[in-house]
């Protein structure tokens, strides 16, 4: 199952311009690179949801902390694990 999963932004690490960014997401702890293309309004410290290495859109703290915990309780973040770690 493809799922997008929810990880706060901690640092954009590339920008071309306003719209062509990546940077850094914090999945509870585990670092990945990601794509900001889709989500050009998102600033450090926003919570964004992450599908196939791309930031989809955004989502206020609260659900995403929500999200997280339900994914990670039905045992659906078996892929965050460290070896692809950015």
């Amino acid at each position: 199952m493809c799922l997008s999963i929810p990880g706060k932004l901690i640092k954009i690490t590339h920008e071309l311009d306003e719209i062509f960014r990546v940077g850094k997401v914090s999945f509870d702890g585990i670092i990945k690179e990601v794509s900001l293309t889709l989500v050009p309004e998102a600033q450090v410290g926003d919570y964004v949801m992450v599908h196939v290495g791309a930031a989809i859109s955004m989502v206020d703290e609260e659900e995403a902390k929500k999200t997280f915990d339900l994914l990670k309780q039905l045992g659906e973040l078996n892929d965050l694990d460290d070896s692809s770690v950015n």
